[in-house]
């Protein structure tokens, strides 16, 4: 019984264990991941941030942001640090309630089901399963230039020959071996690595400023002064310039919240302090880069075609610029390693999303495998498999970065309505880390996700709604075709009707929008305003359809009994 009431549309496979369910009402026990085990700790969950923070984007970040914005570049970088960090807060108190694994996919399942969760799941896997190769390619790119025949040239456009395609699919193996290692191999990689991307960015910082910084540059008249091309330039900055997608590499602590060793102090400390301190260097770092480009350069091409050297990258090009060899080398040996770690990681995230949508039972249930290191395997070799698939023809660093953000943080968007629900379904439920002021940060925080994902543009959204709706053909045939339905969740489309309000108001207002291609029919004040109705709208749907409080406990637990070997649990 639940709360009273039968257990007839929990699935066979949960009543054949004739388990009891009490729920003490308005609380619920911390669901566990039997299996995962808790071996990174305070700093190394961090690490793991930082890690994924500072990867091949911040490579190409401080010029792309330049190209788009100019000077002003400094000011989106302060947007979206502050964008971010709101919408990382919901994450920092639902992560330290339950601290799962994939919880960007598993807290919708408990407080709107599994529509809800299927949508954030299959958008957040489809954008972070991207990245793994895309690291590859960075890393084989950068190498290009002293490693001949990993590219040849089709039309412009650098492909990987079949050599090049031997050696990505092995670095891919390489990420898939130290994962499967265990998260304490990982770990210690990561840590040495992170120290090292920090070390490199901060050099890069203070050997500009010290050596070709003129603060002139930054409001120089002669090159449009500090806000060349519009305050709309800064703000499309933040989610085509890639700042999005660099500082989203925070989520990670949210991936791995079952595998870090004090998960309530832990993964608050993680996620807000990799933003701020990742967020304080690429800012100095943008300062300095922006204040290091020589006169002539902008004088005769300006900010929007700044140069971008194909041969050494554009931070190596500009330092090859002002004289600065040393630096070059320490660069291009960077650009081998941060891509790499960064890869490591995401791959990492990649499983655990797939282990977390096995456990909801919206993808099958071999997904939740583990190995005796506590390792989602079989999640892992997936990701392996679909990553090597990516090794074809690819767009620009640039057009991947923004489909990346939008996925991402349409994904995330989830959290501030799941944490308001959540706060009504289980009002007594311990909080070791509580978001003050009632429904106000979550509201800001899904407003903050929609201009985020509004600035990235029509071009770059009508990409990623049509890959929302592959997500849910894909969905339809699990449901058909599934062997065992007794293992599959109600669908529980009712509650995530507020999702599909969100998605189809977004697309909507981009298609009409000013950014990336839009009809220019609603300008920015209209945009916001319908921006601002949207997120309102959506906030209050997804409080009222969110499910009761006896069916988030049917739901936590549909999760412990898949897995055989938890404990029983009292809800």
């Amino acid at each position: 019984m639940l709360n009273g009431k039968s257990t007839e549309n929990l699935p066979s496979a949960i009543r054949s264990r004739r388990r009891e369910i009490r729920l003490v009402t308005g609380r619920a026990a911390e669901p566990a991941d039997t299996g995962l085990r808790r071996d990174i700790g305070k700093l190394g969950l961090l690490f793991v941030s930082c890690g994924a923070i500072i990867g091949s984007s911040w490579l190409f970040v401080p010029i792309t942001a330049l190209q788009i914005t100019g000077p002003s570049a400094i000011v989106s970088w302060l947007i979206a640090i502050v964008l971010i960090t709101v919408i990382m807060l919901t994450y920092s108190e639902l992560s330290a309630m339950f601290p799962v694994a994939g919880g960007v996919t598993r807290f919708p399942q408990y407080s709107h089901g599994s529509f809800t969760s299927y949508t954030v799941g299959w958008i957040t896997w489809l954008g972070v399963a991207a990245v793994p190769p895309i690291e590859v390619l960075a890393t084989l790119q950068y190498s290009s230039s002293f490693i001949p025949g990993l590219f040849r040239d089709e039309a412009g456009t650098p492909v990987l020959t079949t050599g090049g395609i031997i050696v990505a699919v092995a670095l891919m193996g390489m990420y898939t071996v130290v994962n499967i290692l265990g998260v304490r191999w990982f770990a210690r990689i990561n840590n040495v690595m992170v120290w090292w991307k920090l070390t490199t960015v901060a050099i890069m910082a203070l050997a500009l400023l010290a050596t070709s910084f003129q603060s002139d540059v930054l409001t120089s008249p002669e090159t449009g002064g500090f806000t060349p091309f519009g305050f709309g330039a800064i703000f499309a900055a933040v989610s085509s310039g890639g700042l999005v997608f660099t500082l989203m590499g925070a989520r990670q602590a949210v991936e791995l919240a079952a595998e870090t060793t004090k998960p309530k102090v832990n993964i608050p400390f993680a996620l807000i302090g990799s933003i701020l301190i990742c967020g304080a260097i690429l800012i100095v770092l943008q300062v300095a880069v922006a204040g290091s480009i020589p006169e002539d350069v902008l004088t005769s091409s300006g900010w929007h075609n700044l140069f971008v050297n194909d041969d050494i990258g554009p931070l190596a090009g500009l330092a090859g610029a002002l004289g600065l060899v040393w630096l070059v080398v320490l660069i291009r040996v960077d650009a081998i390693i941060s891509p790499l770690d960064t890869g490591l990681i995401y791959a990492a995230s990649a499983a655990r999303l797939s282990y977390a949508q096995g456990r909801n039972g919206n993808a099958p249930h071999w997904l939740t495998l583990l190995n005796k290191r506590g390792v989602p395997w079989t999640s892992m070799l997936l990701m392996f498999t679909i990553g090597c698939l990516f090794f074809l023809p690819l767009p620009s660093w640039q057009q991947l970065a923004g489909f990346i953000t939008t996925a991402t943080v349409l994904a995330f968007g989830a959290g501030p309505v799941v944490m308001g629900a959540l706060r009504r379904q289980l009002p007594e439920q311990e909080r070791p880390f509580k978001v003050p002021g009632g429904d106000i940060v979550p509201f800001l925080a899904l407003l903050a996700a929609s201009f985020i994902v509004y600035w990235a543009g029509w071009s770059t959204n009508i990409r990623v709604f049509l890959a929302v709706i592959i997500g849910y053909i894909a969905l339809g045939l699990h449901y058909r075709f599934a062997r065992d339905r007794s293992l599959i969740p109600p669908l529980q489309l009712r509650e995530g009707a507020w999702i599909l309000i969100w998605f189809c108001g977004l697309a909507v207002i981009s298609w009409l929008g000013t950014y990336g291609d839009g009809l220019g029919i609603l300008d920015g004040p209209a945009s916001s305003m319908a921006l601002i109705a949207l997120t309102t709208l959506s906030y209050l749907v997804g409080q009222k359809v969110r499910l009761t409080a006896s069916e988030v406990a049917a739901n936590m637990e549909r999760q412990r009994i898949a897995d055989t070997d938890a404990p029983p649990v009292e809800l």
